[in-house]
């Protein structure tokens, strides 16, 4: 049957191509088949020109200004078309890779330059030649999309912390109220560890390998031994913008794709962090929700703004974790010099970055709904002077008193105390007058330390002190 692309998308598996396809535009022509296909058509044409770019290799002629013009054009105006016409010829030949063969030597029938040399198309390669090659310029390109991505969050992270920075805020640990802290502050440490596997992430070498059946170059050796096909391989990998891998069996090991989905899982698990603790705080009523017209938020209680966009964020991490993690551990294992279970797993690559990248959009959506209560943070502070009791012992401590940590822990563990409590205690303290005017003055407000100036640090882009 026909049918329009709107009906496609209620039909579709996969909710990346389905309901979430159109925040994934951009994601969608790097890690779908066709960005497969087309990647696999670069690196055969830019195999091929390799040869011809070789002197010891006489019989692929030197491309001619024609025959330049005609790959460049192949490779520049390759569309869902061709890509549709190379899986016809897998329909046939129930081979993905020679099907490009296939398709790339009637290209080349065309074109008078090239016709006589197409049998030089996949010279001595294997598939997993053309293939890791292909994922490799695939997960490079994804990756720039993922770093914009990322650098969005963490510059939204940098202008809030900077916003709030001297917001002062209760601390909970253990779900109990603790130290107080600052808005800022708080959103400096998650920006902070997100910007390191970022820079993780960016730092993962990209490699890629074209050494034939078992990565000895053997038939390359046999048909023209006085190549030096490990310098021609190399100079061909590191044009793509790759790492050159000297030593494989017939695939590239996919060790660094395990390297790169582990990054991701760390960014991600750090974002789950992140948008838990959000939600927590928007049921305690730290954060506002901005309603946004015409939208619903229960489908029978009308006064709700559910947070949806951090609920969404966290089941898509989830999901992304799951299939990188078991990519992560998969794919470096293969049986001998090769068998074929990696091929299948590679094919979801696209939607663990998928789900990932939803969850990223998904937290700056609910990001910029947000408004802070900071009348309702302030009342949580002042319902909570006991915090003051480790800045109270912490100072009783430097001043000699005995057991000032079992005092305090005896006047406020577990029971009310208000300013007026503690101010009975300090002023019974025998300490010095600065230092008892100093805990008379403090409330838990201005109890923060470094907060603000942290928040700040990380708001200017500066990494230390």
């Amino acid at each position: 049957m026909t049918i329009d692309s709107d009906a496609a998308r209620l039909l579709a598996i996969s909710p990346l191509d389905g309901r979430y396809a159109d925040k994934l535009d951009d994601l969608r022509p790097l890690t779908s088949e066709f960005g497969l296909i087309r990647n696999r058509v670069v690196v055969e044409l830019r195999w091929f020109a390799a040869l011809a770019a070789n002197p010891a290799i006489a019989e692929v002629p030197a491309l001619s200004n024609a025959a330049s013009a005609a790959l460049d054009e192949i490779e520049r105006t390759f569309s869902p078309a061709d890509a549709a016409a190379i899986r016809a010829i897998e329909a046939r030949t129930n081979h993905d890779v020679k099907a490009v063969e296939y398709w790339l030597k009637d290209r080349f029938a065309a074109v008078p330059d090239l016709a006589a040399s197409r049998e030089f198309l996949h010279f001595a390669c294997t598939s997993e030649d053309i293939n890791n090659l292909a994922y490799a310029l695939m997960l490079a390109d994804a990756r720039e999309l993922l770093l914009a991505e990322m650098d969005r969050l963490i510059a939204e992270l940098r202008r809030q912390a900077g916003l709030h920075a001297e917001q002062p805020m209760l601390s909970r640990t253990h779900g109990q109220p603790a130290t107080p802290t600052t808005l800022g502050k708080e959103l400096a440490n998650v920006g902070q560890r997100m910007l390191l596997e970022r820079r993780a992430f960016a730092g993962v070498e990209i490699r890629g390998k074209c050494n034939g059946a078992v990565g000895n170059f053997a038939a390359h050796c046999v048909a023209y031994p006085e190549v030096d096909w490990e310098a021609h391989t190399r100079s061909l990998v590191e044009a793509l913008g790759l790492a050159f891998n000297p030593y494989t069996t017939q695939i590239e090991p996919h060790d660094w794709i395990a390297a790169y989905c582990h990054v991701l899982i760390r960014f991600d698990t750090v974002l789950l962090d992140f948008v838990r603790d959000v939600w927590s705080y928007i049921s305690i009523g730290y954060f506002k929700q901005r309603p946004v017209a015409g939208e619903v938020g229960s489908s029978t209680m009308p006064h709700k703004v559910n947070p949806i966009d951090f609920e969404n964020a966290e089941g898509n991490l989830g999901v992304a974790n799951a299939l990188l993690g078991h990519l992560a551990e998969k794919l470096p294992v293969s049986r001998w010099q090769r068998d074929l279970s990696d091929s299948t797993v590679l094919r979801t690559l696209g939607s663990g970055l998928g789900h990932g990248l939803l969850a990223v959009r998904a937290t700056l959506r609910g990001l910029g709904k947000l408004a802070v209560d900071g009348e309702r943070m302030a009342a949580d502070l002042a319902a909570n002077p006991a915090v003051l009791g480790e800045a109270v012992q912490t100072v009783m401590r430097r001043h000699g008193i005995p057991d000032p940590y079992e005092k305090l822990k005896a006047a406020t563990r577990g029971q009310e105390i208000g300013l007026a409590d503690l101010a009975r205690l300090i002023e019974g303290l025998e300490i010095p007058a600065p230092a008892k005017q100093a805990l008379l003055s403090l409330t838990p407000e201005r109890y923060v330390g470094l907060s603000a100036r942290l928040a700040r640090r990380f708001a200017d882009g500066k990494e230390g002190p």
